[in-house]
């Protein structure tokens, strides 16, 4: 059964609260796109629970402000794991 598009933006604010999860997690999490999750807390949420939405932007702008960091992370052990494999282990 199809959930409908304003109780599935209030089930994934309550996630992305939650957890203080990112919108790629959540769309995993969900098993829908990351575009329908952003559409979701961004326009729907707002409309449905502005409190919820408030706080739900909080944990995303925290997200957007650390992202360029998890993204040198993940780099940095990418080149870590080629490394690790050219020396035989």
């Amino acid at each position: 059964m199809k959930i409908p598009p304003a109780q599935r933006a209030v089930t994934l604010g309550r996630y992305i609260l939650e957890n203080r999860s990112t919108v790629r997690a959540a769309a995993r999490q969900f098993g829908i796109s990351k575009s329908t999750v952003h559409k979701d807390v961004s326009e729907r949420l707002k409309k449905e629970d502005p409190e919820l939405y408030a706080r739900v932007k909080d944990v995303l702008e925290v997200n957007k402000q650390e992202r360029h960091i998890r993204g040198g992370l993940a780099t940095r052990e990418k080149y870590r794991e080629i490394a690790k494999h050219k020396r035989g282990y």
